[in-house]
């Protein structure tokens, strides 16, 4: 008998193992098919210049359209999967807002989705020095940073008053609108809420 439980044992412990190696290799893939589109996006802006204006256009609402594909397979995975919808809540928010054209830059899109703080933190900083030496103009600078603010924000980072007073004070349209979307979405506890009561109405 107890040979038995210990053998149940090793295949409940072999089963877990396995299904946390195939979450893991599914967040990898989903990281670098979102790497690809961010890049698309990057390589976009680098060569806008060089590019006709409907040439532009068309290229960039090809890649949107990639996204919000992209995101629609996101959903219906985290729908259908609990232990998914924690570890994918940053990815789809941060798609969300590339799709909405809330967040331009793919930079910080990217750290959004690899719930990067630290590194958004950083790039913050250097954003601040590059402003103040003249690098990058002011208005550039303000974007980035009420970006990363959102990021942070969203990723549960605990701002500083100076910096909700900043993001208020600077937040497009745009980005408004995302809080809005992003709100009703959820996040963490709320979106495994959302997608408890899912399941529960499923086997109804």
């Amino acid at each position: 008998m107890v040979g038995q439980q210990k053998g149940y044992f090793a295949l409940y412990l072999n089963m877990a193992s396995r299904g946390r190696q195939e979450t893991t290799k599914l967040i990898s893939n989903l990281e670098e098919q979102l790497e690809r589109l961010m890049q698309q996006l990057t390589d976009l802006e680098e060569l806008k210049e060089d590019l006709d204006a409907d040439e532009y256009e068309d290229t960039k609402n090809d890649t949107i359209e990639q996204l919000k594909e992209f995101k629609e397979s996101l959903d219906k995975m985290m729908g259908g999967d609990l232990s998914l919808v924690d570890e994918l809540n940053s990815m789809q928010l941060a798609i969300q807002a590339a799709i909405s054209e809330a967040f331009k830059t793919p930079e910080v899109i990217r750290m959004f989705a690899k719930k990067q703080p630290g590194q958004l933190r950083q790039r913050l900083a250097e954003i601040s020095r590059d402003e103040k030496i003249g690098k990058i103009p002011r208005s550039q600078a303000v974007g980035q940073s009420v970006e990363i603010l959102t990021a942070l924000k969203k990723l549960g980072e605990t701002l500083t008053p100076e910096e909700e007073a900043y993001l208020q004070a600077n937040s497009s349209a745009s980005l408004k609108q995302f809080e809005k979307v992003s709100d009703s979405l959820g996040t963490g506890d709320k979106l495994l809420a959302v997608a408890g009561s899912q399941v529960q109405q499923a086997k109804k």
